[in-house]
């Protein structure tokens, strides 16, 4: 088990690598432009959320709708670290990153003793307050919005990817992550076995709250300007379909759902009521047709799984 561990490992990195230097080779011949290369960073931001709520709602079960709000907290906490301290690029990162996982431990602590649609509300008025008060604080701009310096770049963009998928992997093989598959199995079982669900709800919070901090600095550095109004329900509905459409509990889901709804919504910047008409007919579908999602709580190496065994049978 180990070995087979091990191996996928390196051949996550392996691939990461190759897919890096493909692209940034494609950006240097002049294969791709800046556009493109843009839309690619977009692309990581999207999958960093998608990944990070994927550790609340596929691994622990909490149903949160409240995403946005962590990634507004990420966002201006490391605007205002780079803009207002003059402090590097990647310390922004970092302290948007801690910020957020203090924001969701604070938010946690009380309202992951909730579950089922209580939860949902509770996470959506804690990210709306969150919201609310950054619209009401003169220093970062207010309604107006602050600006923000484009520091993020492909090789940031991706080397957060890199990590942020490398971490939830190993929390979710870990002993930890199959204490938090247990409480999503069955929390009542789960607590008479001995575990501590309050323990690991509000740690599996904190984490993911950690790397949507850490999108919310790139997503800032990536936009010129940012304003509370891009982190409303919208954008927290925005982050709920990648989870669930890839399937409750598949990480490879998750970033296939990112992937694909981001290049949809990229060509339909201009029509926003026709992209989320398209997202809710989506939705609606997946819901009718396969409620698991694409992959339900599988992952891709699984169907490579099943392949090689029905060829050597």
């Amino acid at each position: 088990m180990n070995t087979k561990k091990i191996k996928g490992f390196w051949l996550f990195v392996i691939l990461s690598i190759i897919v890096y230097f493909a692209v940034q080779m494609a950006a240097n011949i002049g294969m791709i432009n800046n556009y493109h290369v843009n839309t690619l960073v977009y692309i990581c931001i999207n999958i960093i959320l998608a990944v990070s709520l994927h550790l609340v709602i596929g691994i622990t079960g909490q149903f949160s709708i409240g995403h946005a709000g962590f990634l507004a907290v990420g966002a201006y906490i490391s605007a205002i670290v780079t803009m207002k301290l003059s402090l590097p690029f990647p310390i922004a990162l970092i302290i948007g990153g801690i910020v957020a996982a203090l924001t969701g431990l604070i938010v946690g602590i009380p309202s992951l003793r909730l579950r089922g649609d209580y939860l949902a509300i509770a996470t959506l008025g804690f990210a709306e307050i969150i919201r609310i008060i950054f619209l009401n604080i003169d220093a970062v701009g207010g309604a107006a919005g602050m600006q923000v310096t484009k520091m993020t770049t492909w090789t940031s963009a991706f080397i957060c990817l890199f990590i942020t998928v490398l971490v939830i992997v190993n929390f979710t093989n870990s002993r930890h992550g199959r204490a938090c598959i247990s409480i999503r199995e069955n929390e009542i079982a789960a607590d008479a076995m001995g575990i501590n669900t309050t323990y690991y709800k509000v740690a599996a919070f904190a984490i993911g709250s950690f790397f949507a901090g850490i999108a919310g600095g790139l997503y800032a550095h990536n936009f010129y300007i940012i304003q509370p109004v891009q982190f409303g329900f919208l954008k927290s509905f925005d982050i709920l379909i990648f989870v669930v459409l890839g399937g409750l509990g598949s990480l490879s889901g998750a970033v296939i759902s990112a992937i694909l709804l981001t290049i949809v919504s990229t060509f339909l910047q201009s029509y926003p009521e026709t992209r989320m008409i398209i997202y809710s007919a989506v939705l609606i579908l997946v819901m009718l047709y396969r409620p698991q999602g694409l992959l339900g709580t599988k992952e891709i190496t699984d169907l490579f799984k099943r392949k090689s065994v029905k060829g050597g049978s």
